[in-house]
């Protein structure tokens, strides 16, 4: 089955998130996901509220840059977000915006190194491991959780590029892909993707694509895709997002699932007037269209 999202953007101030994450809750959207894009908005923080106001949803951060954390740092916020909402937050790292890295002193010489060392670590201590490495960037030494998942959590690689696919595919246990796929690059990361699991020997274990979809609908809609695409040097890049009405949104969600995508998650426009009203046409008139 085709699971559908939203992205509650950090251009939305925190205190504006609670309505929109009860809306969530209560029309049925199945994963309302949260950024940590610099310097906005904590993602583990805005995850745990959005975790305490709901009942029924799952929800996303898409992603937590590995930089910026210490892995036992993000194992203990992991882990306490399973312990109090077991099977309820969607957990995903990744290389962050580079600039961003630099911005703050975190930049790494090698953004890859740091990722798989961060996985392999992150993913033993959420099995309840003891875990002592010495790695180039992260270094334990006879580290566990006190408080681990009592089941293990998946973690899911956000990444992009040919190398960090195939990395995704050896070390983590999902991959988000972001909105600056277009169909046919969704499913050469797939491939890519199955490359990684091939040379782990991984290809017995689930590995669930998650793909992030820019959409705008309702008035001027066209207008604000262009716009938020210019912004992001892709206006001239074919087959990237999607303006419309619910039938063209859920067509467009429908062609990522054929492409691989287990989970597509519509990415409201950064300036999106109506963002209650984006919730509710995701989970009341584009969930309906979509084949299970």
């Amino acid at each position: 089955m085709t699971h559908l999202g939203a992205i509650l953007r950090p251009q939305l101030p925190p205190e504006d998130l609670r309505p929109l994450a009860q809306l969530a809750d209560a029309c049925g959207l199945e994963e309302p996901w949260v950024w940590e894009d610099c310097f906005r908005e904590g993602g583990v923080s805005s995850a745990a509220a959005l975790l305490a106001w709901t009942e029924r949803v799952k929800v996303g951060i898409g992603l937590l840059p590995v930089p910026l954390r210490n892995v036992a740092v993000t194992a203990m916020e992991v882990a306490t977000l399973e312990r109090m909402f077991p099977g309820r937050a969607v957990i995903t790292v990744g290389h962050g915006v580079q600039e961003w890295m630099e911005q703050v002193g975190a930049r790494v010489e090698s953004p890859l190194t740091l990722l798989r060392e961060h996985l392999d670590a992150l993913r033993a201590l959420l099995r309840g491991e003891q875990v002592s490495t010495q790695g180039r960037y992260v270094r334990l030494d006879d580290v566990a959780l006190d408080w681990p998942p009592a089941h293990p959590v998946p973690v899911l690689a956000g990444v992009t590029g040919p190398r960090s696919l195939r990395l995704s595919g050896e070390a983590a246990d999902g991959t988000l892909l972001t909105a600056s796929h277009s169909v046919d690059r969704v499913r050469q990361a797939k491939e890519l993707i199955q490359q990684g699991r091939e040379a782990a020997s991984r290809t017995a274990e689930p590995h669930p694509l998650t793909v992030y979809l820019l959409a705008a609908t309702g008035p001027g809609a066209a207008d604000r895709l262009h716009k938020e695409l210019a912004e992001e040097g892709l206006a001239d890049v074919p087959g990237i997002g999607v303006a419309g009405d619910a039938h063209a949104v859920a067509e467009a969600v429908q062609r990522m699932a054929e492409a691989g995508a287990d989970t597509v998650v519509l990415q409201p426009t950064g300036d999106e007037p109506d963002p209650a009203g984006f919730v509710r046409f995701a989970a009341e008139d584009v969930r309906p269209l979509v084949s299970p």
